[in-house]
């Protein structure tokens, strides 16, 4: 099952549920990113959200996961490791 998308990932300096939740998430934006995947395609068949019916949400959305996605590759990854 896959898990709910929030329109805005909560922002914490720490990994949060969401992130552990959405991991795959963030990697698969990533990887289509560094692909040059578009941002239409990302939300559509990542985020599972239709940026023809709902172009605002789908930016946001997509926005907001890929800076997430950044934080955990540059930041949040060490918290992973950690202990």
């Amino acid at each position: 099952m896959k898990p709910e998308i929030a329109e805005e990932v909560p922002w914490s300096e720490s990994l949060t549920g969401y992130d552990k939740e959405h991991f795959t998430t963030y990697m698969r934006l990533l990887d289509a990113s560094a692909d040059d995947a578009g941002e239409e395609e990302m939300a559509h068949l990542i985020l599972g959200i239709d940026p023809a019916s709902e172009p605002e949400r789908a930016r946001k959305a997509l926005r907001s996961h890929l800076d997430r996605a950044n934080w955990m590759v540059t930041a949040g990854y060490k918290e992973l490791f950690a202990s």
